[in-house]
This record gives C-alpha cells, structure tokens and sequence, in this order.
C-alpha cells in the first residue's frame, strides 16, 4: 500500500504551492458562485436585500456580503434563504462545498476527519486546542493574526471552529483525549477576563465521560512532546492519521507506520502529564489565581 502525504506549506516550491494556491482558488470560487447564485434568485424574487435579511435575521449589509462572496452564510441561513426566494433546493445543494470552504485548504482533510472520528489524540504546546476554545478566545487568537485579517475571514474561522465543537455531542460519543503545556493555561490571550472564561470551559469539557484533560507542567523533567504539537486521529475503520501544523500551513499524515509511531508518543506524553484528576485541580487552582 503506497502511503499519502498532504503537506499544502506556504512558501512550498513547485506542484506542492501550485496545488495549495489552486485548493484556495476553488474554495473562494464556490463562495462566489454561490453568493451569484443567491444574487440571481433574490432579484428572479423581485425581492430587495433589505426585505430579504429582515425575513432572515440580518442586515442588508450582510446579505451584501454573502452574494458578493466575502461570508459564508451559516447552513441554517442557506435553508432559509432556499424557502424564502423559492430556489426549490438550488441553494441548499451549495451547503457541503460551502461548509469545506469554510477552512483553509490544508486544515479541509482534517475537518472530514473529525466528523468520522472514533478517537482524537491532542498534544498542543502554544495555544488550546481550537476543539476546546471559547469564542472569546477564538477572537483574540485570531486578532493577533499578522498581517490582519479581514473582519468577513474572522467571522467565517469563528464559525467554522464553533461548529467543529459538535463534535462533543456526537453519538456514538468519540473518545477525546487532550494534553497541553502549562504555558497554553497561562497565556492571557485577549486578557484576564477572555483566560478566566477559557479555563471555566476546560473544566466543563474535562468533565464529560468522553473526554480526559492533562495538563504538561513546566517543571516536568521528562516530555516527549519536544517536537511540537500533534494529533492522531482514528477514523470508524480503524485507520489512523496525523495532522500537525504551524506557521499558517498542516500536514496530514497516511502512513501507517507514522500514525502508529504517533500515537505510541502520545502515550508515553500522557503518562508523563498530570492525571485528568490533577489536571483538573490544577485548572482550578489557576483559576483562582486570576
């Protein structure tokens, strides 16, 4: 079996920064196709933008741009935007494309590979996991973004990684494990108030059945996670892969044998972290320390 690597990095030389370019072409190009799309029915309805986002919750400046192609409207949006111009399904056939335009090209594998998930295997070491991220948070990472981000790509990442989060009510429930650095519990992206609400939300997610929190702390002589961030994901098959990234660019690892490796590291990070008991009390103690 020939094993596969997608590795989409920015500043790639050759077909990987053609493909990664191209990925990025298509997924704005559905954007705009259906925002046109949209466009033609409204006005096939004889219905302005303002009638329209007030029958939908939103300004007409939003419908603006959802049909010029700069947000991606939510699925319930799509739906209600089908009934209301009569489109008999001609909008809600966008809502899979739109969806995996949500992402960036190289994270898109990655989100299929969430929704079919039986195990989640997280080691992170510069900020939470954005699976556990309050929307708070989720904003201040993104503001720190340079060069700036357009205040539509904000919107649409939040979205995005909100929607991800379903994942903890999936059934049947997928068993998520997540280890992370002291120094992630401790950075106070957006400020005190944004840490105090991310911390009060690690405790809750700790708390599931399905889910087990460590904590890595500094003092820790021994971490095999010297190598950076990583996760091993188990897909219902049985199949296993692993997904790193840094600097604005993932690679999703196929091969087998590096996804068995992978995990045995995971292991042996967890065995060296706190317990999920002691991770939890030590979530709480920072807590109180704000």
């Amino acid at each position: 079996m020939t094993a596969e690597r997608t590795r989409p990095e920015a500043g790639a030389s050759g077909d990987d920064e053609s493909g990664a370019r191209a990925a990025d072409k298509s997924s704005q190009g559905v954007v705009v196709a259906f925002g046109q799309s949209m466009k033609t029915l409204r006005v096939r309805a004889g219905m302005e933008r303002e009638e329209l986002g007030k029958r939908l919750g939103y300004s007409a400046s939003t419908i603006a741009s959802f049909e010029q192609g700069r947000r991606i409207p939510p699925p319930r949006a799509i739906d209600r935007t089908d009934d209301e111009l009569g489109a008999d399904g001609l909008l809600t056939v966008w809502k899979e494309q739109l969806e995996r335009a949500q992402y960036p090209a190289f994270f898109q594998g990655m989100v299929a590979l969430e929704k079919r998930a039986v195990e989640l295997l997280a080691y992170d070491t510069l900020v939470v996991n954005g699976l556990l991220q309050t929307e708070e948070y989720m904003r201040a990472l993104l503001g720190n973004r340079r060069p700036p981000l357009d205040p539509e790509i904000v919107e649409q990442r939040v979205t995005a990684r909100l929607a991800r989060q379903d994942i903890f009510d999936r059934r049947p429930e997928p068993f998520l494990s997540y280890v992370m650095c002291e120094s992630v519990l401790r950075r106070k992206f957006g400020g005190r108030a944004v840490l105090r609400g991310q911390l009060e939300q690690l405790l809750l997610i700790g708390r599931r059945r399905n889910v087990e929190l460590q904590v890595m702390p500094l003092d820790s002589e021994d971490n095999t996670g010297v190598d950076g961030p990583f996760t091993v994901i188990t897909r219902e098959d049985t199949k296993r892969f692993v997904y790193s990234e840094a600097q604005g660019a993932g690679a999703l690892e196929t091969d087998p044998k590096q996804a068995v490796v992978s995990a045995a590291r995971y292991g042996i990070i967890r065995s060296q972290a706190l317990t999920p008991r002691e991770s939890l009390a030590f979530v709480e103690k920072l807590l109180g320390e704000l």
